[in-house]
């Protein structure tokens, strides 16, 4: 995961997007009790689940196979 993290680290805008991520990560951080996660660490996190509950993806690597 290291390597997936500085890779994102390095193509991640400071834009809105960044802020809307740490947004996430405080609004995690008080629904579970802890202390905010550095928000770069839930990218990967968020992109596996993505994938993992995209149907259309999951259809087409289906057929693909």
């Amino acid at each position: 995961m290291n390597d997936a993290v500085s890779v994102v680290t390095r193509l991640a805008p400071a834009q809105s997007g960044s802020r809307d991520l740490i947004a996430y990560a405080e609004v995690l951080a008080r629904e579970s009790g802890q202390s905010a996660a550095d928000p770069v660490r839930l990218i990967v996190p968020m992109l596996e689940r993505f994938i993992a509950t995209d149907r259309g993806f999951a259809k087409a690597r289906k057929t693909r196979s």
